[in-house]
């Protein structure tokens, strides 16, 4: 049966999953305490320095065995904002369930380690949110562009990006 989000982050508290900073879950809007609400999934909360570590615990603890990154990409939640997030989605084929996880990366130093080393799959999603917005993932074995061109500038999927005019001659508007 798989395991409810809450058994989740508990089991990542009881085994001291390095870099957990919390957690937040879907909730109403509540008027009184001047709360919007959230819609979406329950996610974990982690400090990106210690992401690779963090992320070892949840593929190789026998109770979670998250063995499949099906997603990690980045959002920029506004132009003001100081950080970016780091998005992963993991899901256990064995337990059949799944644990969405935000790190908060600074703009201003958008770099984390590469977590190719604990799954694969991480190595063209790190590639696409390199080129989309300008995070290195240092460790990562191929860090060549997979979407713009080389000598593209700027990262466009960032709120304060600004599109060129044009591209070698060839218009963007």
């Amino acid at each position: 049966k798989p395991m409810e989000f809450q058994a989740i982050h508990d089991r990542l508290k009881a085994q001291g999953a390095p870099g957990l900073l919390g957690f937040d879950e879907p909730r109403p809007a509540n008027k009184k305490e001047k709360d919007p609400g959230r819609a979406g999934m329950p996610f974990v909360t982690i400090d990106p320095a210690h992401m690779v570590e963090f992320l070892r615990v949840c593929r190789d603890d026998e109770k979670l065995k998250l063995d499949i990154l099906c997603d990690l990409t980045a959002s920029d939640p506004s132009a003001d904002s100081e950080d970016l997030w780091i998005l992963i989605q993991l899901l256990s084929i064995e337990h059949k369930h799944r644990l969405a996880i935000k790190a908060p990366l600074p703009k201003s130093a958008p770099t984390v380690a590469s977590a190719t080393a604990i799954y694969r799959a991480a190595q063209w999603h790190e590639r696409e949110c390199g080129e989309m917005y300008g995070i290195t993932f240092e460790g990562n074995p191929d860090p060549r562009h997979i979407l713009l061109p080389d000598d593209w500038e700027g990262y466009p999927l960032r709120k304060d990006y600004e599109f060129p005019r044009e591209y070698h001659g060839i218009s963007c508007e």
